[in-house]
């Protein structure tokens, strides 16, 4: 086996793990979909809708990568939302299954795909062109951000440090991106994090003050999953996520 070869297959099984995190936490949910997640407007039906055909969507791009036929992540984006919406009220025991079954297929094509498929570039449903071993890093997003978003027992805390160090940089990235295209953008500010020599400044400019906390504190208020109230530092208004 390849180097190569060898961290897919470990990048893999830690999708793997973090979804039977997710499952099992499913698995203690009261049966009422109906109960708000930490998304505005979306109910813990709705995120579990999400996950199923995100996996389903991700499917697209590894077929995509397979057979060199262009096969969008989504048909369209109003049949992304509108399939989030029908399959949102559903009983707890049909959401289970449809995510067990969704990501059981994701995981058995990723399993299989040859090594030069890999190698292979899609885009996302942005547009974004990107390699397709990235897909297995958006699953994992996916699986582990929405996880959270269920507001049960699984909480930012949780999220595996290896997780959190590697989606800090883009976060802060990102999000400079979205501060710089506002109207009026904010003052630049600097996050740093007390458990690992992490500091990033927000915004263009020189930042005018420090936000500090711990590294999953500090992903989840750039992520909006927290209201940032274990952080220190005068924290602005940032955009929302979904």
């Amino acid at each position: 086996m390849t180097s190569d070869a060898a961290e897919t297959t470990v990048q893999l099984e830690t999708v793997a793990e973090a979804t039977a995190r997710l499952f099992e936490t499913v698995r203690g949910l009261e049966d009422d979909v109906s109960v708000p997640s930490l998304l505005p407007g979306w109910s813990r039906g709705h995120v579990l809708a999400h996950l199923a055909r995100n996996a389903d969507s991700l499917v697209n791009l590894l077929l995509w990568a397979r057979t060199g036929v262009e096969t969008p992540q989504y048909a369209s984006m109003f049949l992304r939302d509108s399939d989030i919406e029908a399959g949102a009220p559903r009983p707890l025991g049909e959401q289970l299954a449809d995510n067990e079954a969704a990501a059981n297929r994701w995981l058995a094509l990723a399993q299989t795909t040859p090594a030069e498929a890999w190698t292979a570039t899609v885009r996302t449903r942005q547009g974004r062109p990107i390699p397709a071993t990235e897909v297995i890093w958006m699953r994992l997003q996916e699986v582990e951000i929405h996880h959270v978003d269920l507001a049960a027992a699984y909480l930012p805390a949780h999220w595996p440090s290896e997780f959190v160090a590697r989606l800090l940089p883009r976060a802060t990235a990102d999000l400079t991106k979205a501060i710089a295209a506002a109207p009026d953008p904010a003052p630049a500010f600097e996050v740093h994090t007390t458990d690992s020599d992490f500091t990033a400044t927000i915004g263009t400019g020189s930042p005018d003050h420090t936000i500090t906390g711990s590294a999953s504190d500090v992903l989840a208020w750039l992520l909006g999953r927290s209201e940032g109230a274990d952080l220190s530092g005068a924290l602005p208004v940032l955009p929302s996520w979904k």
